[in-house]
This record gives structure tokens, sequence and C-alpha cells, in this order.
């Protein structure tokens, strides 16, 4: 049933062909056509149990079984499917995939992976699967880390998507309620979910009290999930079909969504419940998620500008009561495949679900960090505790307590989909052990009293001394890239860019410095013995790059370390456009660079700077002359030029 919360709804995860070859199978059609997969099954079973094959049909069978997350009836019909034809589109690489891997079969899902990657380049769940062939390593890796028990809410329907408030988990539940008028959905036939409760022990994450459901005018005839409540209780946001008054929306296709709705607690009732402005009811928006101070929501959607069949987004929410533009989370997080049920904690951690990142198969849990900028990075399988070849999602968790819940139909559960507490008794974090040795390179002697630090990007994390021996150690994220940079008096300065492994353990970096015969004296550019580079800018802007603040960290731990030295900055451009603008634009180019400089702590006094236009050419790019954009680039640039010591 969560496959219809899913962003599965309907029609989000199809984007059907259309076929020339006449279907012999019309009844089957026509019921997988409205979505009735489950009759669907049966009808085109029968067919092809009496020896019809067809592409539209296996298609069509995989699909069926696919979409309700039997992945062992998937993987046998898109077997047929390949064995008639393996060149469909890469939909059904992935597909047939997932469901190998959801079945045990991961050795031959890999050889299926490895062709949709080769087939497929520009797909980035193949790419995914290129970089990190030994994701089975990782996710071994960082198992073992939970204690996990049926919550004990459970039933034989589906049972999904949790969230705790004021002692009280509230979940999704197609479970019968002992109204005969209750709807069935065609597609799991099963019953619509509505929202329910029930007490727990929040010391024991336990449920106490028998499970209730919420009698309350948030529970329609339609389905109803993932709600999430404000801190004082007055406001929640959950998911429901497009209906509202009464009223039920339709796409242009004439098919029921789902949208993400908001009501408030007004007088011991939840009332004004509307949809929010960035709703439509020609895509959907669904499983919303609250960032702890309540200025953010994310959520799950396929609008327009969505990279997969469902991705991750986030408006910022401003006074509760208008919201920003949707912004897509980026390619770090979403692929081509699912990404769903976003849940973010005070230590900028998202969860999420995703069958488009290396796992088990079928959805799993993963986590990435959210970083200062908004970007995600760093993102984690939770491992095989949590996940399992079959879909596992909705992953909550109290940061403090590392006690939760999280939603699956792994083997052994009650009923299609289940809820599971857990306790993490161990923080997934990776870390490794960045370590080496400072010699000359001349003679192999160890150089102590090395001045080592550590880069990421522009940051530096760390800066220590080497010891006695030469040595150094840094603790450093797994995956992550980083610079190293050694200085040391009479040495020439050197800097290394090294690739952390994805796995815990050491990574070695020994680093061989050479005998300075560099001299600065006044007039000499500050490279010539520190190992710096001239700052570039992009056409026709004045800004300080990313890369180039790398360096300018540089100039600046060069200025602190030298109180006495002075620099003049001169700042270029290319030859095109005029030498008024020209020169103009390179006097902001100097102006920045100073600024950057001064806001950083070094006094105004001890740099001058000046902008030269075209006037100073590295190359034969001038006027009329045809030269590339990397020549041209060449030119725009500043130089830092030492005036005192």
């Amino acid at each position: 049933m969560k496959n219809y919360i899913l962003l599965c709804l309907i029609l989000i995860c199809f984007s059907f062909d259309s076929y020339s070859q006449q279907s012999k199978v019309t009844a089957g059609d026509k019921k997988y056509d409205s979505y009735a997969y489950i009759d669907a099954i049966k009808t085109y079973e029968r067919v092809a149990n009496k020896g019809y094959k067809s592409e539209d049909m296996f298609k069509k069978l995989g699909n069926s079984y696919y979409f309700n997350s039997d992945f062992d009836g998937a993987a046998k019909w898109y077997s047929e499917l390949f064995a008639l034809n393996s060149s469909v589109e890469p939909e059904y690489y992935y597909r047939y995939a997932q469901s190998l891997k959801s079945t045990g079969q991961t050795d031959k899902a890999n050889q299926v992976l490895a062709e949709f990657n080769t087939k497929f380049k520009n797909d980035n769940r193949g790419k995914l699967y290129k970089e990190d062939v030994n994701y089975l390593d990782e996710i071994k890796a960082n198992s073992g880390r939970y204690k996990i028990e049926d919550a004990g809410i459970n039933s034989k329907y589906s049972d999904y998507g949790s969230f705790v408030y004021d002692n009280k988990i509230y979940f999704a539940s197609a479970r019968d309620t002992g109204n005969f008028s209750q709807r069935k959905h065609k597609w799991t036939n099963e019953y619509f979910t509505n929202l329910y409760f029930a007490d727990i022990d929040t010391v024991n994450n336990t449920s106490i009290t028998k499970v209730n459901k919420f009698k309350t005018s948030l529970n329609t005839k339609f389905h109803e999930s993932s709600p999430v409540f404000t801190k004082d209780g007055k406001t929640v946001y959950f998911t429901r079909n497009n209906y509202v008054n009464g009223k039920k929306g339709k796409d242009d296709n004439k098919i029921t969504l789902v949208k993400i709705y908001k009501a408030t607690f007004e007088n011991d009732k939840w009332t004004n419940i509307t949809e929010l402005p960035f709703d439509s009811d020609n895509y959907s928006t669904a499983h919303p998620a609250l960032s702890p101070d309540e200025k953010t929501l994310y959520f799950a959607s396929d609008m327009p500008g969505t990279i997969g069949q469902s991705d991750i987004y986030k408006v910022s929410i401003n006074n509760n009561t208008t919201y920003g533009p949707p912004t897509n989370l980026g390619k770090a997080i979403n692929t081509e495949g699912k990404e769903t049920f976003p849940y973010v904690t005070g230590e900028n951690e998202i969860y999420f679900a995703s069958d488009g990142h290396p796992g088990l198969g079928g959805l799993d849990v993963f986590v990435g960090k959210i970083e200062d900028n908004g970007t995600i990075s760093s993102i984690q399988n939770v491992g095989n505790d949590v996940n399992s070849p079959k879909d596992d999602f909705a992953y909550i968790i109290d940061p403090v307590s590392r006690r939760g819940f999280f939603s699956s139909n792994k083997d052994g559960g009650q009923g299609s989909d289940d809820i599971y507490k857990f306790l993490e008794t161990r923080k997934l974090q990776c870390i490794q052990e960045l370590n080496g040795i400072i010699t000359d390179a001349e003679t192999a002697v160890v150089l102590p009293g090395t001045k080592v630090t550590l880069y990421e990007g522009t940051t530096i994390k760390s800066t220590i001394i080497s010891d006695a021996d030469g040595f150094y150690s840094f603790a450093v994220e797994c995956g992550k890239t980083y610079n190293v940079r050694a200085e040391k008096q009479d040495y020439t300065t050197k800097e290394v860019t090294i690739n952390i492994g994805k796995l815990t353990g050491k990574t070695s970096l020994p680093i061989a410095l050479d005998k300075s015969t560099c001299k600065v004296t006044i007039g000499d550019d500050l490279g010539k013995c520190f190992g710096i580079k001239m700052i570039y800018f992009d056409l026709d802007k004045s800004n300080i790059r990313t890369e180039a603040a790398i360096d300018l960290e540089k100039i600046l731990d060069v200025l602190n370390n030298n109180p006495t030295m002075k620099l003049d900055i001169r700042s270029h451009t290319d030859s095109r456009a005029t030498h008024q603008y020209n020169e103009a634009l390179s006097n902001r180019r100097a102006k920045s660079t100073i600024q950057w400089l001064v806001k950083n702590g070094i006094a105004a006094k001890r740099l001058t700077g000046k902008g030269y236009g075209e006037t100073q050419l590295v190359n034969g790019c001038s006027d009329g002359v045809n030269c590339t954009e990397e020549e041209h680039q060449m030119n725009r640039r500043s130089e830092f030029i030492i005036t005192g010591l």
C-alpha cells in the first residue's frame, strides 16, 4: 500500500510507451490501464501460461508485480522480457536489477547493473553503481548497529509511516475497522489507509495501549498518511489523496493524485484543512517532514524539474503562513529512481528511502549530511539491520535516545507493510585515520617540526606539527576529498590532494619535501617560494570563485606567518570587451581580492591593488585573435607581488 503513497501513486511512476503491437489480452490491458494490478496479473498470467509471448505483456506483468513490491513475481516476468528482447528502455534494466537483488540474486543483479551503466551512461544510478562497486562491503560495515523489534501495533494489513508526538505514535493503516462500506483500492486490493495512533512508553519505546483510529476530519474515505505535527501541536501536515471539502480533484488524465495538506488545531478539533500553495492537480506532493527549527518543510514530489520518478524537495516556511518556492535537493541525493520519505534531525542529517542509490533491493534507508549551504553530502546506506531485499522506508529517529521507527515489507512481518521499533546502539560515522611521515626528498631524513594543515575545500579542518619522528595524523571522514599542506623553513611548501576510502581504516600519505633554494625578495610573485597560484576569475565576473578561495586561504596563512610582508594585488582581464570596461572590471577584481583578505584579518595598510585591464596579456589573445576559452581564462587573473618584508 505504501507504493500508492510512495509516489508510485497511480500514474507517477509510469511512463508507459505506445505499443504498435496489437494486444491479444484486451481484458488484462483494460485492468492494467485502470491500475487494477491484482486483476490484471491474473488475466495476463492465464494468457502467458498458454505459451503466448509479448514484450508488452511481459513489461506489464513485471510492472504489476513490481509496483506491488512482489519482487519474486517481477523478477520472473522481467526475466522473460529480457529473454525476448534485451534492448528495452533503461527503466526495465533497473527494475530487473532491483527485483533480482530483492530475491537474493545479487551477482546477477550486478551483471544487469553493469550492462545498464554501459548502455545508459548518463543515468546517475548506473554511475553510482560503477563508482561504488563494493557497495555490499560498505553496507556490511554499516550493519550490526541496531536492536530491532516489531512495534506492537501492526495488523495483517499495511501499516507504515510513523511519527511520534506527545508520547503517541501516529501512523497510516489499511486495517479493517469494521465499517462494511469501507472501500478497497484496486491497485493492491487492500483498504484505503487512514491515520491511527497508540500511546507509547517513551523510555522503552513500546506500545502500551490498543491502537485507535484518529477520529478527526483528517481521515476521509480516501488515503491519508505520513502526518507531522509542529512542536506546539497546533499544526499538522499530512498526505492525502486530492480530496478536500467533499471534492475530489483529478489531473489532465482524470487521475486523482496526492497532495500535502495542512490543518490547525482550534477549539479541541482539527480544522482549516487546506492544500499547500505548491500543490497541483497534475503532480503529487507527499510525505512532509519538518526541520527541527520548523522553518523548512521537506517532502517528496514528481513536480516539473524532478530528476527521477520522485525527488526530495524543500520549501521555506515564512511565519507559518506563507511558503517559499520548492527547491530540488539536487543530484547528490536524487536519482532517476525514487527518493521519498525524508526525515531531518537536529544533527543536520537527512534520512530518506531510495531505490536509486546502491542498496539491497527495493527501497533502502539512507542518511546524508546537510551542509551549511543546503547541499547533501556523505550519503550512506544505514546497513542491513534496517534494510533488506524488500522495501524499507519511513525511518524516524530521536537523536538523543537513538530510538525510532521504520516501516518495511520484509519477510517475517504480519502484513504487507509493518512498523518496526529500534534502538541504535552505535552511531553511523565512518572515520579514517589519515597519517604519514614528512621526509627530506633527497636524503629521506625525517622532518620533525613540520607544519601540516588539513583542508576540506576552502576550510582549514586542522593544523598540527609533525612529531620527533616526522609523523602526523588526522581523523577524517570516509569518502571525502582533502588537501594536505606541509610547510617547513628552508623547504618548498608542498600540497597533496587525497581521496579517503569509504570504509573505516587508515590512509597513508607520506610527503617528501624538497630543499628550498628560493630567496624571497621585494618584487617577487608570492607563488615563487610559497607554491601559491594566481587567482582566476570567471568571464565578466569579479567575485571570488570557490577554487580561488582555497589559494586565498593559503595567502592569508602566509601573511599571518609573515606579519611584516606587504602585497600588491594586480588584477587583469582578457581582451574581450572595450579597454575602458576591462580596466574597470580589473579594478573590481583587485578590490574584491583585497576586501576578502581584509575581511579575514589582514590590515588594509599591508595591501595595495590595481587593475590593468587587458594591457598585460600572458599570451597572444589580443583583440581580433581567435583563442579558446581556456586561453582567454589565463588572462583573467590576479597576481600577488611582494612589496615589503
